[in-house]
């Protein structure tokens, strides 16, 4: 067990944490598998309903270049975090990604893996992987277009463009910026709001817009979410949530 990342619980909730402060929180080839392992415990946890990925001071200031630098090919693509976030990006519960300092490189590329982005005012990201004679390895280049679009895309990474947190929300590129003292707490609530909705309304949600974002033809993407609608039907939380609607309470789900 790598002591450079734990898992913390809190209720509902769990929070995927690095400590690794003297290296600006970057992300080792053991970080990375040792998140992968706490993935899978949390994919396998129902009462997880929510995770985030919060480190104190920086978010994770990328991959560790001393370490990739000597690097041949068939190393390079032996550290390629690719496998773990796709398994992070797949979770049928909604991820949060809580951005304070430093998110560069490969640390901006688990931020783009979250399903929200709640960062600081001041806080840094940037892809700068072109300054180091690469690109972006583990999704940047296929996922920064989906949010900011890809003229913006091509100039954050073809310049290698650091920016700050309101940057990021005027873009597109996170959902909410707030001052640094608010961060955690207003992750959290978020958090909270989730944890109210039913995770199989959740999952199925989440689903839905992957698919329909990486199928162009409208009809084949509309009739997979048709069948997940339907889907839901079987399940007491639509029962659930639907009597409440008729008698004027709110729902209680229970993930049923």
């Amino acid at each position: 067990m790598n002591q450079q990342i734990i898992l913390e619980r809190d209720g509902q909730a769990a929070t995927i944490k690095v400590l690794r402060p003297e290296a600006l929180n970057a992300l080792s080839r053991s970080i990375v598998d040792e998140m992968d392992r706490l993935v899978e415990e949390i994919r396998a946890d129902k009462s997880i309903r929510v995770l985030l990925f919060y480190s104190e001071e920086n978010f994770a200031a990328g991959a560790d270049i001393k370490a990739m630098a000597p690097c041949g090919e068939e190393e390079a693509r032996a550290f390629l975090f690719t496998p773990t976030y796709n398994k992070i990006q797949a979770l049928p519960m909604p991820t949060i990604a809580v951005v304070g300092g430093y998110a560069f490189g490969g640390g901006l590329e688990l931020a783009l893996r979250c399903d929200f982005r709640i960062v600081a005012k001041t806080a840094k990201m940037g892809l700068t992987e072109l300054n180091l004679g690469i690109i972006p390895g583990a999704g940047g280049t296929v996922l920064l277009p989906r949010l900011v679009g890809e003229a913006k895309a091509k100039e954050l990474i073809y310049l290698s463009r650091v920016i700050d947190g309101v940057e990021a929300e005027r873009i597109g590129l996170a959902n909410l910026a707030v001052e640094r003292d608010e961060l955690l707490p207003t992750a959290r609530k978020l958090a909270d709001k989730l944890c109210t909705r039913s995770s199989l309304s959740l999952a199925a949600a989440k689903a839905a817009i992957e698919y329909g974002v990486g199928h162009p033809e409208v009809q084949d993407a509309c009739a997979h979410e048709g069948a997940l609608w339907a889907e839901l039907f079987n399940h007491h939380d639509q029962k659930e949530g639907m009597a409440a609607f008729i008698e004027k309470r709110r729902p209680v789900f229970t993930g049923e």
